[in-house]
């Protein structure tokens, strides 16, 4: 009896003792991430296209109405090909009228010699008048003038002939056309626009702001859009000196280092600036806590799986994090979510999430 009332009084005790203590701090889930120092800086990210460096606006040598067109948009050309035709009518009919020029003066050529020769032939007998000759021989000259001048207007009218045929002088890709079958076009006046493909660039519209205090180890990395795994660096070609009055921007033309298969003319791509910079330290807004005026952070042991707060100072910050002057080194790991819970020494639950 007496050892029973015994057991009994210390079971009491365990039990009150047990509800003097303090429960255990709950494993809380974060979200941490490994701290690294960057050196670059992302001065903007901007859309653009992949444009033939070379382009040849191309328009009829001749006025005339257009007939048709032989190519369309896109279309790959050889040199020499034809890309459209003007209506022949106006030249033909003044090829047709230069060359019955041409025939009635070789007509009167042929009688110029012809009289020529019998005067030639008169004066050597001493038959002939000298003035006589001399007129025959003057009138020869002045018909083979005639005839040199009608010669070259017939080849005049074939090379207007020729010219109602659009022709390019390189191979390209037909890149744009700004007139249609049934216009009427003037001379020189801009019809197609023809690309070469052999060499390409990527352009941009830059702020003017930006274009202008450029540093001078900018990096252009050039990626397609949809697939950002095709990307090469770039280098600054030219910048228009004026910027655009609507968009207040200037367009840039990059030089690529090298050109994927992908990088089609047309292709929309994005181009990303970055700078060197001295190496730095830039964490999430959400990693800080303010306690007391002070701002710290939670370090996270990656063995024990606890926590402990370390004071930092902040350079700068943003919307969306913060740059860092001290207070935390390269390679240790950081909570980055659930900082406003937490104790020193409290252990952690890493979330499946959380970068390792």
């Amino acid at each position: 009896m007496m050892r029973l009332t015994g057991l009994l009084a210390a079971s009491l005790l365990l039990l009150a003792c047990s509800k003097n203590d303090p429960p255990p701090d709950p494993v809380r889930p974060v979200l941490s991430m490994e701290v690294k120092a960057e050196d670059q800086e992302t001065l903007g990210r901007f859309a653009g296209t992949i444009q033939a460096r070379y382009e040849s606006n191309l328009g009829f040598r001749v006025p005339g109405r257009i007939a048709h067109r032989t190519v369309d948009v896109g279309a790959e050309v050889e040199k020499g090909a034809v890309l459209a035709v003007l209506d022949p009518t106006d030249q033909q009919n003044q090829l047709r009228a230069v060359q019955g020029d041409l025939a009635r003066v070789q007509a009167q050529f042929i009688n110029a010699q012809a009289s020529a020769r019998r005067q030639q032939a008169l004066f050597n007998r001493g038959v002939g008048a000298q003035a006589q000759l001399d007129a025959a021989q003057t009138d020869l000259k002045t018909t083979q003038a005639s005839l040199d001048q009608a010669q070259a207007s017939v080849n005049q009218a074939k090379d207007q002939l020729n010219y109602t045929r659009l022709r390019t002088d390189h191979g390209g890709i037909v890149t744009a056309w700004n007139a249609e079958a049934g216009q009427v076009v003037s001379a020189g006046q801009q019809v197609v626009t023809l690309a070469r493909p052999d060499i390409k660039e990527a352009v941009i519209d830059l702020p003017a702001g930006l274009a202008e205090r450029l540093p001078p180890d900018v990096v252009f990395l050039v990626a397609g859009q949809l697939d950002p795994s095709v990307n090469t660096t770039a280098t600054v070609r030219e910048i228009e000196p004026q910027a655009q009055s609507a968009t207040r921007t200037r367009r840039a033309r990059l030089t690529l280092a090298d050109t994927p298969a992908a990088f089609l003319l047309g292709t929309a791509i994005s181009v990303t600036l970055s700078s060197a910079i001295p190496p730095r330290i830039e964490l999430p807004l959400s990693a800080l806590q303010q306690i007391d005026g002070k701002t710290r952070i939670w370090l996270l042991d990656t063995q024990s799986r606890t926590v402990q707060p370390r004071e930092v100072t902040v350079l700068s910050r943003d919307a969306d994090s913060v740059v860092l002057s001290g207070g935390v080194k390269p390679g240790e790991r950081i909570i980055v979510a659930g900082v406003n819970s937490l104790q020193p020494g409290q252990t952690v639950k890493i979330d499946e999430d959380s970068p390792r």
